[in-house]
């Protein structure tokens, strides 16, 4: 099942041009696409216990997600991945695809399948969502050194959420 998951992730990647989120996964519909604003949370430490330079360490996104069209709030991106709507519908996402974004200063564009998910709602039936169209997030080159060890920064982002239903 997990290589079915990932020839499909693979075969969306290739098939997308990255310009354009809105192609469908194969065997996929698109049911919802959000925009999300918010920030991409680090930690300035030592990546791994054998590190000896200090780096910004993802923590977690902290997003409000808003309805494309009506611009009014639908619910939040969180640590997890985790994304939950105001009907208290809820997936968490593993990550199944990385592809850098256009410009190296946005964060990646993201595939992820949907592994648990939570109440009944809009996002009960979800399988994959899409981090695409993303503008800022990444974490700075400088700053992080022993002096400056555990201090958190919150650099703003925004992205294009697209959720996707099975065919």
């Amino acid at each position: 099942m997990f290589l079915t998951h990932a020839l499909l992730a693979l075969a969306f990647f290739q098939a997308a041009a990255p310009a354009d989120p809105t192609l469908p996964l194969p065997a996929a519909h698109a049911e919802l696409t959000v925009l999300g604003h918010g920030v991409q949370i680090y930690k300035c430490a030592l990546p791994s216990p054998a590190a000896v330079t200090f780096q910004w360490v993802f923590q977690e996104p902290q997003a409000d997600l808003f309805d494309t069209t009506t611009h009014q709030p639908v619910g939040t991106h969180t640590v997890g991945p985790t994304w939950t709507w105001h009907d208290n519908s809820a997936i968490v996402g593993k990550p199944l695809k990385s592809q850098p974004s256009p410009d190296h200063a946005n964060i990646p564009w993201l595939l992820l399948e949907a592994r648990s998910t939570g109440g009944p709602g809009a996002l009960a039936n979800i399988k994959y969502v899409r981090r695409s169209d993303t503008e800022a997030g990444a974490a700075p080159d400088n700053g992080c050194d022993a002096q400056h060890q555990d201090n958190v920064i919150r650099v703003p982002y925004k992205a294009t959420y697209t959720f996707y239903t099975a065919q």
